[in-house]
């Protein structure tokens, strides 16, 4: 009955699930989270519950409702295995899916018994109204979730964690996730300029709460080396390879350490070792090319650099490259990495086909924008020999007024084009105007009026100029 399906629908949207969670499919890419969750729980064993509930809302996400119950099926036998004392109390993220998964497989007595499982559940463990009990598990699994997300959903997953701590501070589990969040949050900072509180403390204390988490001593380490306290993080690293030598999770941070540490054969030979537990991560590919692109380059720089080996590099780094988009069709910086590796190797078709598909989304962040159009702009400058080209892209760039990484690299790249076509004598009244423009766009006020009053004398009717011009002296 209608009456019914309504109510289940009120007290569904009441339950803390994956379902009430805003997670939005646009944000990631299902296969690879579900590729992903697999390896994690083939590796690690304690968060298993967690991948399964997780794999049970994807399943759902695909249209596979059927897949999603076994997944439920299997987080029910880990808690009762790991938790037989506490299963109501574990179960409530698990119940809380079952009963959306049946009300949308139009089964709604189903539905019905698991948020009445989930109600009975919470008024047996706290005394407070029988729907907002707030467990710090809970919380700790929706931070987990977040994370697993993607850049959009850090601050809140960091939020989830601190939360879990107000409750139970010692935890050695949510300190990591509280940790993990930290350091995902600043590198995400770093690109775009903003300040954030370092993640070095939480990281220090989870390693000291939990000091059979690799994990996170690998976070540690490169937390470290960021800091130039490089010998102290290689420390962590060493002791993470005596604990865990076969734990990819924990290898592709050692790997990413020793690539940063300038040894990229060390990296290189980690990555392939992890790459053999979980061939599908495209992480590990996405580090792999990096290590052949750097030595490519590295190559490039010596006299005489032995062409076939350059050529073997090239190719691998497309490979793997290749392999990354292919996974993480949202991961924009990907794209990028494969169309600058195709022009290093003189395929600038196949470089300008892959700029062009990402160049064409709608769905870009500001910062991948910019930093996408700096991309491009160096490709239609080294490679195209088109500076005018690469110009406009750099402009593009510059003219999103959020400031970040991208933005900074398009103004630099265009101040020295621009400064370096004047100084040749080859500037003229267009070249000034663009200068002036990206002055203005920086706030520098004073050059930018210098510019556009050299353009003017160039060409004296010139009205965009006088126009700007007017513009920033009255605003003076």
């Amino acid at each position: 009955s209608t009456i019914s399906k309504n109510s289940l629908k009120a007290s569904l949207l009441q339950l803390e699930c994956y379902f009430t969670w805003t997670l939005l499919k646009e944000d990631v890419d299902l296969d690879d989270l579900v590729e992903r969750q697999d390896d994690q729980i083939k590796f690690m064993k304690e968060s298993n519950i967690t991948s399964y509930n997780l794999l049970s809302y994807i399943y759902h996400l695909k249209n596979s409702n059927e897949e999603a119950l076994r997944s439920l099926q299997k987080a029910e036998e880990v808690i009762k295995q790991h938790h037989p004392e506490e299963i109501a109390r574990r179960s409530l993220v698990t119940w809380g899916n079952y009963a959306w998964i049946y009300y949308h497989m139009k089964r709604y007595e189903e539905a019905q018994t698991y948020v009445s499982k989930v109600e009975n559940s919470c008024k047996n463990l706290s005394s407070a109204s029988h729907w907002k009990i707030h467990l710090p598990e809970v919380s700790a699994e929706k931070g987990w979730a977040l994370l697993s997300f993607g850049g959009k959903y850090f601050e809140r997953a960091k939020n989830c964690f601190e939360n879990a701590l107000k409750i139970e501070p010692n935890n050695p589990d949510f300190n990591a996730g509280y940790a993990t969040a930290m350091y995902r949050l600043e590198g995400l900072a770093c690109r775009s300029y903003e300040e954030v509180n370092s993640s070095l403390e939480p990281l220090k204390r989870a390693v000291e709460l939990n000091p059979n988490n690799t994990f996170i001593m690998g976070l540690l380490a490169l937390k470290l080396q960021d800091l130039k306290q490089v010998d102290e993080g290689e420390r962590y690293i060493e002791e993470a390879m005596q604990k865990t030598p076969d734990f990819p999770y924990f290898l592709r941070y050692a790997a990413k350490f020793y690539r940063r540490k300038r040894e990229p054969w060390k990296a290189v030979e980690i990555l392939k070792k992890a790459l053999a537990l979980t061939p599908k991560s495209a992480f590990l590919h996405h580090q792999l090319g990096i290590c052949y692109r750097g030595n490519v380059f590295r190559l490039q720089k010596t006299r005489n650099p032995p062409q076939e080996q350059v050529e073997k590099l090239i190719q691998l780094a497309i490979f793997h490259f290749k392999i990354v988009t292919e996974q993480k069709t949202k991961f924009v910086a990907a794209y990028s990495d494969l169309a600058n590796m195709y022009a290093v190797g003189k395929r600038y078709e196949e470089a300008e086909e892959t700029f062009q598909e990402v160049l064409h989304r709608n769905n870009l962040s500001c910062m991948e924008k910019q930093e996408l159009y700096f991309h491009y702009g160096n490709f239609q400058r080294f490679h195209m020999k088109s500076e005018s080209k690469a110009m406009k892209y750099y402009i593009e760039g510059l003219k999103m007024q959020e400031d970040s990484y991208g933005r900074n690299q398009c103004r630099e790249a265009a101040e020295t084009l621009l400064k370096q076509k004047i100084e040749r004598g080859l500037g003229d009244t267009a070249d000034f105007g663009k200068l002036g423009l990206i002055h203005n766009l920086n706030g520098e006020k004073q050059k930018a009026i210098e510019c556009y009053e050299k353009a003017i004398a160039l060409d004296p009717s010139n009205e965009e100029y006088l126009n700007a011009l007017l513009e920033l002296q009255l605003s003076l």
